[in-house]
């Protein structure tokens, strides 16, 4: 017992090791993606101070008379193009929405699906935020108008012009979660 009592000074060891310790590193560089067959938005900001910046946004346009292949294949090889060029280390995709035709459902999904998959291969994270909590975060109303949208968004980012409609959706994508992420929040953004 004395020498128990009476032994080296040693240390506390933490319960949890450091690595297991150590919160998810911050992500620097978010990928916001808007996607539609005709005219998928994107947009990348980096995270910095006073502001975020913007790397890079555009519209992946496809003429009406591109058969749906087509369109998936410019989608997809753009945006491997765009992740290749800025890495970004997290994704975040408008979700999908309540739509009353079966074949515009359809066509979105396809869409959608050719982005996720190029996303996923270049090993980013992904997360989906619906249109209205975007509208909420960054306007301040959930049925608000597109140019509402890209006039807040081309303030918020200091742009010398306005973004195009989808790609201003797409960077207001990026900031809603960079927003969501840079405070406490008791919605844990929905992972995919």
């Amino acid at each position: 017992m004395k020498e128990r009592v009476g032994g080296p000074k040693r240390a506390a060891k933490p319960v949890l090791e450091s690595g297991a310790r150590r919160a998810a590193p911050a992500h620097q560089v978010i990928l916001g993606v808007d996607p539609s067959l005709r005219g998928t938005g994107y947009g990348i900001i980096r995270l910095a101070k006073p502001h975020p910046q913007t790397l890079a946004h555009g519209t992946i346009s496809s003429p009406a008379a591109w058969e749906h292949s087509r369109c998936l294949l410019n989608i997809s090889q753009t945006l491997r193009d765009v992740i290749r060029q800025h890495h970004p280390t997290v994704c975040v995709i408008e979700g999908l929405f309540f739509a009353q035709n079966l074949q515009t459902a359809l066509t979105m999904g396809e869409a959608r699906g050719a982005a996720l998959a190029v996303i996923a291969e270049a090993g980013l994270e992904i997360y989906e935020l619906a249109p209205r909590k975007v509208k909420q975060a960054i306007v301040g109303y959930g049925a608000a108008q597109k140019l509402a949208v890209a006039k807040m968004v081309q303030r918020m980012l200091h742009l010398s012009e306005m973004p195009a409609p989808d790609a201003a959706d797409a960077l207001a994508l990026a900031l809603t979660h960079a927003q969501e992420n840079g405070r406490y929040s008791f919605n844990t953004p929905k992972r995919i």
